[in-house]
């Protein structure tokens, strides 16, 4: 660099915008009007030059890197891609590939259950439709996923209740405040209307209107005769991700949990094969491929898979079914009773059994001579309570519900009660009542 002279150390060009006067006149040389420079202008940095070589360094600087630049697309256009080359360098070779040879039986049993059932399983959109208060529009809300099966070549897809309960008109289920949206895997989407529910399993039977042949229904199995520690496959779309396979075997049998209703469900199939939010709905298929049981709940306390599933079993299904899609609901035989609930039965004072709290006329309970609780002269008439059925002991309502579960309108079953703290022996034949 040029040693600058003291007077223009301190000077910004220039000088005069400070209100200092005119520019101020440097020394001045030839050398310094042969870089372009004039005399007592200042160089690039807005001070003057004193000997010049300010601006030739740019130039210089320009040019070479013009010359960078020009060498670099040179190798990007010339250049073939990954070509090394030059002394001592040889071109690199990816590794050889190791061949797969044929898969482990195992994975071809998972890898043909997929691709026979993927066609027959759905997903499953609801949208909500609300009023805009303020414009009035009305509004289209997504408000959940799920997974179905196809039934039948009619149309019917089988699907849990609370799937679609979101949308439902609870004053008629099979009418909705929504939209219904099924979607088959070939991109193939369909509105769907609701045939029948039946809460009390979880079940729903929705109907799509498809072109003949374009549907295929999934093989049915039986669930009476699993065993812990088979394999079971489960497909489904867990948080959206269509066509999702997941595994595992079955952990227990005979489970009971709790329908949206609170009525138990029996037999229920408990599985470690991965069940997440979405997988509702969808099939649990042993290892031929067979439908065993609908994919309904799971233990969890964040919501995600925990190793804790459980499906629907597939001889209840298989029942249920064609009564949603002939009646609309599934008949159930009863006693032609409503029950107190049995928090309230303690503190009455009964201390086991379901204390009957009206008779419906007409009904077996009736013809059986079943008395209800009532109220005279304002003292509380305690009614029968049930303690047994079929030599079966009767704990409390959920008891009551297993005992009545599955068994037939007209069949006659003998109730024990307690009438004023004796027990005694009556025979009821059950009728198609839902009272209980």
């Amino acid at each position: 660099m040029t040693r600058m002279d003291p007077e223009y150390r301190h000077h910004a060009w220039p000088p005069h915008s400070h209100g200092q006067g005119p520019p101020m006149q440097g020394p001045w040389s030839p050398r310094q009007e042969a870089y372009g420079a004039s005399p007592g202008r200042p160089d690039g940095d807005g001070v003057a030059s004193r000997g010049g070589g300010g601006h030739g360094v740019t130039l210089l600087g320009w040019l070479f890197l013009l010359l960078c630049m020009a060498g670099i697309v040179y190798l990007i256009v010339d250049r073939e891609p990954f070509e090394v080359s030059g002394p001592g360098l040889e071109e690199v070779e990816p590794r050889e590939v190791t061949p797969r040879g044929e898969l482990a039986d195992f994975e071809k049993t998972s890898v043909e259950i997929f691709q026979e059932n993927a066609p027959s399983v759905v997903h499953i959109t609801t949208v909500d439709l609300r009023r805009d208060p303020f414009r009035l529009n009305v509004m289209r809300i997504p408000s959940g996923t799920g997974t179905g099966f196809v039934w039948n070549t009619e149309g019917h897809i089988v699907t849990n209740y609370h799937v679609i309960e979101p949308i439902l008109d609870q004053r008629d289920p099979t009418r909705t405040r929504g939209e219904l949206r099924v979607a088959m895997t070939d991109g193939n989407a369909f509105g769907a209307q609701v045939v029948g529910v039946a809460p009390e399993y979880d079940l729903a039977v929705l109907r799509i209107d498809a072109k003949e042949g374009a549907l295929r229904p999934i093989p049915v199995g039986t669930s009476q005769d699993l065993l812990v520690g088979q394999s079971v496959f489960a497909i489904g779309n867990p948080f959206g991700l269509d066509q999702t396979l997941t595994t595992g075997v079955i952990s227990g049998l005979g489970r009971t949990i709790e329908s949206r209703e609170g009525r138990p469900i029996q037999d229920v199939i408990q599985t470690d094969a991965a069940i997440n939010p979405g997988n509702s709905g969808g099939p649990l298929l042993d290892s031929a491929g067979r439908l065993i049981g609908v994919n309904t709940a799971i233990v969890s306390p964040t919501g995600a898979h925990a190793g804790i599933g459980f499906a629907v079993p597939v001889d209840t299904v298989n029942r249920a079914v064609p009564h949603l899609i002939e009646h609309g609901e599934v008949p159930r035989a009863g006693l032609g009773i409503t029950i107190v609930p049995d928090a309230t039965a303690r503190r009455l004072g009964v201390e086991e059994g379901v204390l009957v709290l009206d008779v419906q006329p007409e009904s077996g309970a009736a013809d059986a001579g079943l008395r209800g609780t009532s109220r005279e002269q304002g003292d509380l008439e305690l009614g029968d309570v049930i303690v047994a059925i079929n030599g079966e002991s009767v704990s409390d309502a959920n008891d009551l519900f297993l005992q009545l579960d599955g068994r037939d309108v007209g069949e006659v079953i003998t109730v024990r009660i307690l009438r004023d703290d004796e027990p005694q022996d009556v025979e009821v034949t059950l009728t198609l009542l839902t009272g209980e």
